[in-house]
């Protein structure tokens, strides 16, 4: 079967039928001076279909949005996405290794490439990190992940407990900057300090 520019056609057990009616499995051919097959079967050129065969008009390439992001200096639209108010994830490491995620709230401070938690001192996710820095002064490797339909945005680093009333008090005005809400008074209120080195994300 030779394919040109047309309509392409075949048949099922002596039955004409149209390229893709029916289930066909057609092979192309092509006589000399015409496209080869690889062409006219590429994706940018044939589409079949009960009717026609006709050339793609959208493109086979699309332009996606980058995917790393500098801690310091971020997009403004990814700054912008993390100053909206999301619900996140803190990812910490428990002794075994194995990951132990829950849901928290992230504030990001860019010109300090810091991402802060606060949470009750007694909490897994802080006894995690205390053990981590046991082992590891400069801090438990942790990640803090939102999304939101096809936006997300992931800031990686390593986490430190922070105990003294300054930085507490800061982290506290932060998430209420962010989440419209301040937090009840918690003399066991403690902050993870994300000191950061990967920003990636979609947003």
């Amino acid at each position: 079967m030779a394919v040109l520019d047309g309509p392409a056609g075949g048949g099922v057990q002596r039955v004409t039928a149209l390229v893709g009616q029916l289930g066909v499995h057609c092979v192309f051919s092509s006589p000399r001076g015409v496209r080869p097959p690889t062409t006219l079967t590429a994706s940018a050129y044939a589409k079949l279909s009960l009717f026609h065969s006709r050339q793609l008009r959208t493109p086979l390439r699309r332009t996606l949005r980058r995917m790393s992001h500098d801690v310091l200096n971020p997009t403004p639209e990814y700054l912008a996405f993390w100053r909206e108010r999301h619900v996140c994830t803190l990812t910490t490491p428990r002794p075994d290794g194995t990951p132990h995620v829950v849901p928290v709230g992230v504030t990001y401070d860019p010109e300090a490439g810091l991402a802060r938690v606060i949470s009750n001192r007694h909490s897994k996710k802080v006894r995690n990190i205390l053990v981590a820095q046991e082992a590891q002064p400069q801090g438990a490797r942790v990640a803090v992940c939102q999304m939101e339909g096809r936006r997300w945005a992931t800031l990686e680093g390593r986490a430190v407990i922070r105990t003294d009333e300054a930085s507490v008090a800061d982290a506290v005005a932060r998430y209420a900057e962010r989440y419209g809400r301040t937090p009840s008074p918690n003399p066991d209120r403690v902050v993870m300090e994300i000191t950061l080195d990967r920003a990636m994300g979609r947003a």
